[in-house]
Formats: structure tokens, sequence, C-alpha cells
């Protein structure tokens, strides 16, 4: 550890110790209310089912600027991968080991030690700041951060504004943020045939070969070109299975599991329909049946508020004199739940070079810049709306 750690890392360090795994917070969120409490904010528990989730806020008014972020982590793996324990935090050339050090512990420690820099600074400051935490992001994501939108919403409480402090830098902290993201929709799909033994074929309509012809066409399709803003949308199977392994026995139903990471020149229900009229195209002339489960993720959204971009723009620049690069890559995150709820949101932090891997880590020289570019960021916004 170095001899005078800063308060990010000493708050990191804290929470990598707990084994928060989806969708356990093992004590993460207690630590982080009491100094926020401390500093003067409002602390609010929230718990949903086995989730708990945390809502502190100080000031009034608007705009409600929300800090975002998930104590939860992804399970460690297969532990011989790891050169040191997965909850044990563990330095080494200037790199902090854990799992949750960059997805997303980092963030969260970085944003806690933001705000409360900025109410000591700016104790009668303009609005509302935020903070939302949950246990849930890396699991169901039900009864975290959209739950506690919902309640909040029916309260009458409006968010102008939400930063989410995924890990999205690729070399360089401050390199990229996102301002947008995909949608995500998922099809359980079982054809249905007539099994049998191989040796009467007259006997079988095989779904496996209705399984192997769809998976061939679905995948040679190009679903749109894309746009400025976002990549053609891409689908992938993730599952496939048709019988047991007995070799001389043809099943009654085949099985796959796809995905469609779908920009907005799509809507799910566009997808739904233009997919549906190729699998039963495909599958009608083989006298085979399908049957459909579909499940929404996310929907896409992009964010073109100059206010915040602009804002993150320059509190990067200041801080890393990186110019960073908004983009819509990666996965699903819950910045997708601020955004249906109308905020204006954009996500900013580490490296995600080593989420969800053995080994993960984050750069101890990030830290304490990170928490400079979120109360940066918040500061200028402040200006711009006093100066309206």
């Amino acid at each position: 550890m170095h001899p005078h750690p800063s308060e990010s890392e000493t708050l990191l360090r804290q929470l990598l110790e707990k084994p928060s795994v989806t969708p356990e917070d093992a004590g993460c969120q207690p630590i982080i209310a009491e100094q926020l409490k401390n500093a003067g904010f409002t602390i609010k528990n929230l718990s949903f089912e086995r989730v708990d989730n945390l809502w502190a806020t100080h000031g009034q008014g608007a705009p409600l600027i929300v800090f975002a972020g998930h104590t939860d982590v992804v399970p460690a793996g297969d532990l011989k991968h790891w050169h040191t324990p997965p909850f044990t935090p563990s330095e080494q050339n200037g790199l902090l080991y854990a799992r949750g050090a960059a997805d997303m512990k980092s963030g969260v420690a970085c944003m806690t030690s933001a705000l409360i820099d900025l109410v000591t600074r700016h104790p009668n400051h303009t609005g509302t700041l935020a903070l939302l935490l949950t246990s849930d992001e890396e699991g169901l994501a039900i009864d975290g951060t959209q739950a506690v939108l919902n309640h909040l919403s029916a309260e009458g409480i409006k968010i102008d504004y939400a930063i989410v402090g995924e890990p999205t830098s690729n070399h360089t902290l401050g390199d990229s943020a996102r301002n947008g993201r995909r949608g995500s929709l998922q099809l359980h799909l079982t054809v249905e045939g007539q099994g049998g033994h191989v040796a009467y074929p007259e006997h079988i309509t095989n779904p496996n070969y209705g399984i192997s012809a769809l998976v061939e066409r679905l995948s040679r399709i190009r679903w749109d070109n894309g746009n400025i803003n976002f990549p053609p949308t891409s689908f992938q199977v993730s599952t496939l299975q048709g019988g047991d392994g007995t070799e001389n026995v043809v099943p009654n139903t085949a099985f796959f599991k796809a995905n469609w990471r779908f920009n907005n020149e799509h809507s799910a229900d566009s997808l739904k329909h233009l997919a549906t009229a190729i699998i039963e195209e495909t599958l009608t002339p083989l006298n085979l049946r399908a049957h459909y489960q579909w499940r929404l993720s996310a929907e896409p959204f992009y964010t073109q508020n100059p206010i915040l971009l602009q804002a993150l723009s320059q509190a990067i620049a200041k801080h890393t004199q990186q110019r960073v690069q908004f983009n819509t890559a990666g996965g699903t995150s819950d910045a997708r739940f601020f955004a249906k709820h109308g905020a204006e949101t954009i996500e900013f932090g580490v490296s995600n070079a080593t989420i969800h891997q053995a080994n993960e880590n984050v750069r101890i020289a990030d830290l304490v810049p990170l928490s400079q570019i979120y109360a940066s960021t918040i500061e200028q916004i402040w200006q711009h709306h006093q100066s309206i």
C-alpha cells in the first residue's frame, strides 16, 4: 500500500474485502452510507426481495444529478486462475487486484469520494446530489436500480442527469465513455418435430434439421447497416441442443438460445416480427413447429445532451489531458433504466480490460483523477444551470 493512500483507495480496499456476489451486498453499502451520512447526506435503504439498494441525497430541488453504480460482483470462478485470493485486495506493480476492482467498486469508491468532496467545498450547492447503489446489477436486475427508479418515480422524483460509474476506458483513463447502449433481445426457441429410430426415416420429422437451417439462415442476415451512433445489429447463438447423445435416436425437439444486440434502427417488436417471419418460413416446409420464449433485456438509448457531454469531456481533459471518445459499445448496464426514466445518462469509469476475468484489477494511479473527473463534471453542470 502507498504511504498515504487516497480516500478513494482506502474505501475501495474496504469494499473489495466484501464477497458481494450477486445479489449479496455483503456490507458494502453500510460502509458507504456511514461516510455519506457523516458528510450530511440523507440516507434511505430500499430493499426489494433479497436485493439491497442505497439512495443517498444532499441538497434540494433541480437539477437532480445522480451518481449510480453497483456493489455486487460476478463470482470469482476457478480460484486456481487467481494469483491472489479474489476477495483479498493485493497490490502489484501499481495495480490493485481483486474481484470487483474494475467492475465496479473502483467507480463506486471514486463516486463516493467525489460526492463528499463536493458537499464539503460546496455545502450550499445548486440542486440535489444523489447516489444510487444496488446489489442486483450483475444478476436479473429486477429488484435493483429498476425497482428503485420505479419507486422514486411514484414519489414524483425526476432525475435530470445520471452518471453511471461503469468501467468504460480502453487503454488509458479518459479515452472512452458511453453515451448510449445497444438493446438486447433474447430468444429461447424450441423446434418440435417427430423423433424416432434413425433406421426408419419415414416415421421421423427431424427437428435438428430445422435448428440447423435456422442457425445458418439467421446468422447470415444483415439486420441493418447501423448508423453514425451505433454499429449494425448483431445476432449470436449461445446455446444449441438437439438430442441426448444417443446415436440412433432422433429427438422430438431441438433448442437454441440466441441474442440480438440491436441499435435504434430497430425496436424489439420490429426484430421479433422479422425474426418470426423468417423462422416460420424456414420451418413450415419441413413440417416443424416453433415455440417461442422472448425476453427483452434492454431497449437501445442514446444521449445527445450537450450540457452533460461537454461537462464530462472538459473534466476528463482537465484531469487526464485525454480527448474522450463517446461510443455505444459493450453490453447492457443499469444506465438503460435511467435513460428509460428520462434522465440524460452517460457512463464513465476505469479500464474494462480485466472485468469478469481472473486477476481483475484497477490501476491505483487512476483513482484520484477519476474522483476529480466526477467532481469536476458536476461543477460544470452546476455552472451551466447557474448561468441560465
